[in-house]
């Protein structure tokens, strides 16, 4: 069986400077006075770059409706090299962060900004990459990601 190929609305560019930061795992402080409980996410780093991402979207947006149908996305997140990988040779950021968390708070702050209605109707990811600067044709020069949006037409 084929698959048809997806029609898709012009693309929605987007480029955010900074050290992308994963969700983390919440940790329980305990409970509150109406029975919930108390949860605290666990990585100091998470808000600062949910808020870089949500001010850049605010911009994108500029008071428009939030996208509200299904979207295709991709991310490629331009992370730090580490000081000892080697400097001329091509290597993987196959270390922390986790690239399915960098994209679950990039998503959350998309969701917060108002651009995309939920992310649940993120129905596929065109790319998700997490990458080095100078080592692939999508890299950022510095730490950052770079969003592309597409509606998918009926």
């Amino acid at each position: 069986m084929n698959a048809l190929p997806l029609a898709l609305s012009p693309r929605i560019e987007l480029v955010v400077y900074g050290r992308p930061a994963p969700q983390g795992s919440k940790s329980f402080k305990g409970m509150s006075r109406k029975g919930h409980a108390i949860l605290v996410e666990s990585s100091k780093r998470a808000a600062p770059w949910r808020q870089l991402v949500h001010e850049a979207a605010l911009q994108i947006r500029n008071g428009a409706a939030p996208l509200d149908g299904p979207l295709t996305l991709r991310m490629v997140f331009t992370v730090p090299k580490p000081a000892s990988a080697p400097k001329r040779q091509r290597t993987w950021p196959d270390r922390m962060p986790d690239l399915s968390k960098l994209c679950r708070a990039t998503e959350d702050a998309l969701v917060s900004s108002g651009l995309i209605a939920d992310d649940a109707r993120i129905v596929e990811y065109e790319r998700l990459a997490k990458v080095y600067a100078g080592e692939d044709a999508e890299a950022l020069e510095a730490a950052g990601v770079r969003i592309s949006i597409s509606e998918v037409l009926p």
